[in-house]
């Protein structure tokens, strides 16, 4: 049971957080081109003419939906690594509970800012009225967080795979 338990909480941790990651770290930039500015200080996309701005609105709003959908997904994460933990009598571990902490941290970051960010630039890029205003500083707002979760994962991804204190020798 614990081979399945660990099974499906790696597979759910590579498949929802690395789809959250890659989807987050894109959307800064497709919402800067929906909005007009290329997020490099000026022009418009990226030299591949009107067919980068007039698809970067859509393209946004999907890396938007998957940050959605995958956040429900990776809800998965910490049941089937709580679950696991038990079987593995690793509860009360230091590594897993600081990994239960910083993943409470991802979580709230994610739900509480970052979506709510990303809601906010695409509701900027079908605002008639200049949308463009304070979209860089807001972009890159967004992606400071959005690297700040990111840092967050990663380091809860090193804590799994080292597990300080553990006596497996790993």
């Amino acid at each position: 049971m614990t081979k399945f338990l660990l099974s499906v909480h790696v597979l759910a941790a590579i498949l929802a957080v690395g789809s959250i990651t890659v989807a987050a770290s894109m959307f800064p930039r497709y919402a800067l081109r929906a909005l007009g500015c290329d997020g490099d200080g000026g022009g418009r996309g990226d030299g591949d003419g009107e067919r980068t701005d007039d698809r970067a609105p859509g393209i946004a709003a999907l890396l938007h939906r998957v940050c959605r959908a995958y956040a429900v997904a990776g809800l998965a994460v910490p049941v089937f690594g709580i679950a696991t933990a038990v079987q593995l009598d690793v509860l009360t571990d230091a590594w897993l509970i600081a990994s239960l902490i910083l993943t409470t941290i991802a979580a709230g970051l994610l739900a509480l800012v970052i979506l709510p960010r990303q809601r906010a630039l695409l509701d900027r890029a079908t605002d008639l009225s200049d949308p463009a205003d304070g979209a860089r500083r807001a972009a890159a707002r967004l992606a400071m967080l959005t690297g700040i979760f990111n840092v967050l994962w990663a380091t809860v991804t090193v804590l799994m795979i080292v597990r300080p204190g553990s006596t497996t020798g790993a």
